[in-house]
């Protein structure tokens, strides 16, 4: 079963149940729609995966926009959605497997210094994708190569 037939039949599950969920869950195929039209192609699991990192992403930002501006309600509730969101991505990838993913990545590129940087990342981007933050993993990378 593709990602997105599991987000269809989860958002059946949560109409008949009247879960909760169902609005996060409407807001992805909403999302993953809105995409599909605007590039006029059918997405796979990789491309609805970045579809839902995106979305996870933007709920990260606004729940530190939220904090900082004193509305703990809904900083609450955009980490209540990033929690339901993370429920479709694959299982995250542990610090050790992301330094073997990234010396890896060093060793197949020939990457020496920051500006090959860009080589180096785009291995391991394809290799992590939905398994890890990108934000973390260009850190880590950068770090390693003496950025």
């Amino acid at each position: 079963m593709s990602l997105k037939e599991r987000i269809t039949e989860d958002m059946k599950a949560a109409m008949r149940a009247k879960d909760a969920r169902l609005g996060t869950i409407r807001m992805i195929q909403a999302a993953i729609k809105q995409r599909e039209v605007d590039e006029r192609i059918t997405l796979d699991d990789t491309q609805v995966l970045s579809v839902i990192e995106k979305m996870i992403k933007m709920r990260r930002e606004s729940v530190v926009q939220f904090t900082s501006g004193g509305r703990p309600e809904l900083a609450a509730k955009e980490t209540a959605e990033i929690e339901q969101l993370q429920a479709y991505l694959p299982a995250q990838l542990s610090d050790a497997e992301i330094d073997t993913l990234i010396a890896a990545a060093i060793a197949q590129s020939g990457a020496t210094s920051i500006k090959e940087m860009g080589k180096a990342m785009a291995l391991v981007k394809a290799q992590a994708q939905g398994r890890a933050d990108m934000g973390v993993l260009s850190s880590k990378l950068k770090a390693r190569l003496g950025g």
